[in-house]
């Protein structure tokens, strides 16, 4: 475990350390204050490597947080915190985020089971959505990132309901031709990592990655209950209790969704986190934005002629005359 630095501490003569937040396998998480910016709390993502390995990986792995931490700082959606800036200090390397005030899901979560009761069915699915929304963006950047860390302490709620997705620390960037190095200790937390996340080679990982670990979340949160590994699913098939044996009242939907989700093969699993989105919400839910495209066009009631201009009735009008015209004079 990496040495914390000090409170007080002021690193690149603008960060003044609060206090400790958190930790990882990869460093610390810190509470600072922007001494540029008076009154402005960020949060400090502390990585640092691995010093056995060779030099040249340790710089190559350096070289690796500086290109994504570039594209971490040009991210800017609602439900994830916003990289300001990033920089390096010895053998550590630091990002500087909004701090996100509030709690993370799994406190909420944790305060239910101490009242032995489930969290609601629709919170938890109104925050899956907002979830959704982040990697949705993030899967879609050019080139795609994944996340691979979800799980319900690295979701904030704040206190105005607004969802984040925090702790970009084991951030993979899906370079075309790009070999990945695993720059932190460790592959997530067991109980929502899929089986391809785990070893030092990446290579197998993709967005798909990130929706096992979201269904493995959603699991979590509904039954209280935490998941079986997949390692443990895999040498024993029928480990996971199914959601709805643990809470009765999870709809048949959401637990077909969440079951799909943590499928052990990828190919198995939805191939986007939209395609969740829909299996867990449903399609009508879904659509939070305009519709472009062609739309079909709904019959018009009788009643909405009456509403048309006045030269599109009397053209009308004018063509049923002549229908009955020419009808009345093929009768005589």
């Amino acid at each position: 475990m990496p040495i914390p630095l000090k409170n007080g501490e002021l690193l690149r003569h603008r960060y003044q350390v609060k206090e400790r937040i958190g930790h990882g396998g990869s460093g610390n998480i810190y509470l600072a204050e922007d001494q540029r910016l008076q009154g402005r709390l960020c949060a400090l993502k502390e990585v640092e490597y691995d010093q056995n390995l060779p030099k040249k990986i340790i710089m190559e792995a350096r070289q690796q947080f500086l290109r994504e931490a570039t594209i971490l700082a040009r991210l800017d959606h609602p439900n994830l915190p916003k990289v300001s800036d990033f920089f390096s200090r010895d053998i550590r390397d630091y990002l500087v985020m909004d701090f996100v005030p509030g709690k993370d899901l799994r406190q909420v979560m944790m305060e239910a089971r101490q009242q032995k009761s489930f969290l609601k069915e629709v919170d938890v699915l109104g925050w899956a959505n907002q979830l959704a929304n982040a990697l949705t963006y993030l899967h879609t950047q050019t080139p795609p990132i994944i996340h691979r860390d979800i799980k319900p302490s690295n979701l904030k709620l704040t206190p105005n309901g607004l969802l984040k997705l925090v702790d970009f620390g084991l951030v993979k960037v899906m370079a075309p031709d790009e070999v990945t190095i695993t720059i932190v200790h460790g592959q997530g937390t067991a109980l929502y990592t899929p089986l391809e996340q785990y070893g030092g080679d990446d290579s197998h990982t993709d967005l798909r990655s990130d929706i096992y670990a979201f269904g493995a979340t959603i699991y979590h949160m509904l039954t209280n209950q935490s998941p079986v590994d997949a390692r443990r699913r895999f040498l024993d098939p029928l480990s996971l209790t199914s959601p709805s044996e643990i809470n009765p009242e999870i709809s048949p939907r959401t637990e077909r969704a969440i079951l799909k989700a943590m499928s052990l093969h990828p190919d198995e699993r939805p191939e986007s986190v939209e395609e969740f989105r829909q299996m867990l919400l449903g399609r009508r839910e879904v659509v939070d934005r305009p519709i472009t495209g062609n739309l079909p066009q709904k019959p018009v009631a009788s009643w909405e002629w009456l509403t048309r201009p006045p030269e599109t009735f009397l053209a009308w009008l004018a063509a049923a005359l002549t229908f009955v015209s020419l009808v009345a004079t093929l009768t005589h």
